[in-house]
């Protein structure tokens, strides 16, 4: 009894004496701990909180930085009709591209799962992450360039355009002063003349290079007599290679204009329509007797169709947004091709052996079960919108820089672009801060939950 006794407390002691050993153990665990952490709190302090401090202290302040001015940068900021515009556009594209791209995200998920070579789609649709914004800047400005020359895009619309429409036969011809031809208001060129006649219609403005390959010499055509109830003419090239000949008359040397519309028009209505032939020569038979007008239309001498006009004041914003589109399509497409593959397969079996189709499988499966997935891509996307500078920078020309502006170019513009007023450029950032904020927030809030 008394050995038992005296020997528990000596049992009971160690643990105890243990504790203050422990509490130091952690004590330098901690330590060790804030040593490796304090690296990147130093980062963290100098390039995050540092300038985010400085910024929201700067917004009170003056363009020149000595001046408290209070609360008048942020009233100013929303009275200023450019920084009013970089709002709006901003709001653009924080509901169209995060859409825009979740919901190719999700489409291209789905098909690719049906693709045989699906990695090698999603490498290929993944590869414009690794092209920086100012490259793809520079890449879409080229692309979207209005000369079709140069513009690949307006290349393919003008290719579209002529297939379907066609082009003018000579853009920059003109009808020679004073033998004959009048031009009307509407580019049109016309004169008068009887069945039984013959008349020349001189032209001039277009390079020999120029003409088509098969073009034949108009002397010839302009030489045959017309029968009493025709027409003839012959519209020719006014211009005697190597100089020479004269001005009006078809001189041997000298091409007709194939190819070109022409009307014998009377009591403003057109009676006949033919083409030119490879010598320039026209026939209108069967006239009756009286005066016509042989009409020339201004579809011959229209100018090129041009394409469209990507970055002007009105589309600038939208093809940005396709550049951007072109850049994170992967991204978006990646990310819930992940959410996809841990989806329940029992599930989407179990609904094919009740009878739903596909689209009934995407609609009220797939799509349900993606939804946290969806979100977090939807968040992510509008955080890195809001931020978008890189590409309304670099694509947006001179002219149309302030119809697409956004909040993050507008800042840079400006407190370093012209503006110098780093005061109004700051309120711009700490604006800009307070909408990124709650998005970050609620991304954090459903990353912790999903761990849990």
């Amino acid at each position: 009894m008394t050995a038992t006794s005296l020997t528990t407390p000596k049992e009971a002691n160690p643990p105890a004496a243990g504790a203050p050993h422990k509490r130091r153990a952690r004590r330098r665990g901690r330590i060790v701990a804030l040593l490796f952490v304090l690296p990147a709190l130093l980062l963290l302090g100098a390039l995050v909180v540092y300038p985010v401090l400085f910024s929201v202290g700067r917004s009170f302040f003056d363009a020149s930085g000595t001046r408290f001015v209070g609360g008048d940068n942020y009233t100013e900021m929303f009275r200023d009709p450019a920084t009013l515009k970089a709002v709006r556009n901003t709001a653009v594209w924080v509901v169209v591209a995060p859409t825009l791209l979740t919901g190719l995200g999700l489409i291209l998920a789905v098909l690719v799962e049906k693709v045989r070579w699906a990695t090698a789609f999603k490498l290929l649709l993944f590869m414009p992450m690794a092209v920086s914004f100012l490259a793809a800047g520079i890449i879409f400005r080229l692309a979207y360039d209005e000369d079709p020359d140069k513009g690949v895009l307006n290349a393919a619309v003008v290719a579209v355009h002529d297939a379907v429409k066609g082009s003018s036969s000579y853009p920059t011809a003109r009808a020679r002063e004073g033998h004959g031809l009048t031009r009307d208001g509407d580019g049109s060129y016309r004169t008068s003349a009887a069945p039984g006649r013959s008349v020349t219609l001189p032209m001039v403005g277009v390079l020999p290079k120029d003409l088509p390959a098969g073009a034949a010499p108009a002397a010839p055509a302009a030489g045959r007599g017309a029968a009493p109830d025709e027409l003839r003419g012959v519209v020719y090239l006014d211009f005697t290679p190597g100089g020479g000949g004269t001005q009006g008359k078809v001189d041997p040397r000298e091409s007709g204009l194939p190819g070109l519309t022409v009307e014998a028009v009377r009591d403003g209505r057109t009676v006949a329509s033919t083409t030119t032939a490879s010598d320039g020569s026209f026939r209108f038979g069967g006239l009756a007797a009286g005066t016509y007008t042989v009409k020339l239309p201004a579809d011959n001498f229209a100018p090129p169709y041009q394409g469209v006009s990507w970055l002007g004041p009105a589309l600038v914003t939208p093809a940005i947004i396709g550049a951007y589109l072109w850049i994170w399509t992967g991204f978006a497409m990646v990310l819930i091709g992940a959410g996809l593959s841990t989806l329940p397969r029992d599930a989407l079996e179990a609904a094919r052996m009740d009878g739903a189709n596909e689209w009934q499988i995407f609609r009220r499966i797939t799509v349900p079960l993606l939804a946290p997935v969806l979100t977090v891509v939807f968040v992510t996307l509008v955080i890195n919108v809001m931020k978008v500078f890189d590409l309304v920078y670099v694509i947006a020309p001179g002219p149309v820089q302030e119809d697409a502006t956004v909040l993050a170019t507008q800042m840079w513009l400006v407190s370093f672009g012209g503006g110098n007023n780093q005061g109004l450029g700051s309120a711009l950032g700490v604006l800009l801060l307070l909408l990124v904020i709650p998005a970050m927030v609620f991304n954090v809030r459903r990353f912790r939950r999903s761990q849990r």
